[in-house]
């Protein structure tokens, strides 16, 4: 299995928001070490390696995870919350998971 983290830069050369609060939970959970890549999504560089594997998955929020299993077939991640339960195998708080759907999703609400 081999683990891709595309985080993103955005047009005046500042990381995304949520990319920086993402790096900071995997420092903290010591969790970088089991990335096998890190590419950025660069806007100013549509050429960039973040860009280009966003491009061709059509992934449109960073950050965002690539598991390419030994089989060769990939799952893409966008809820970092999900990545760290079903593919680290880490506990997870299920209102973490919640709120962090409910950001990536503004769309969707509670009933």
């Amino acid at each position: 299995m081999k683990i891709t983290m595309v985080k993103k830069i955005l047009r005046d050369g500042s990381p995304c928001k949520k990319c920086g609060e993402v790096l900071g939970y995997m420092e903290k959970g010591d969790q970088l070490r089991l990335m096998n890549e890190i590419l950025v999504a660069d806007e100013r560089d549509p050429w960039s390696d973040g860009m280009l594997l966003a491009a061709e998955l059509g992934v449109t929020q960073a950050p965002f995870f690539v598991v390419t299993h030994d089989d060769g077939s990939r799952k893409v991640y966008t809820i970092y919350l999900q990545f760290v339960k079903e593919v680290l195998a880490l506990p997870v708080e299920e209102k973490d998971e919640l709120k962090e759907l409910l950001q990536n999703n503004p769309d969707l609400d509670f009933l």
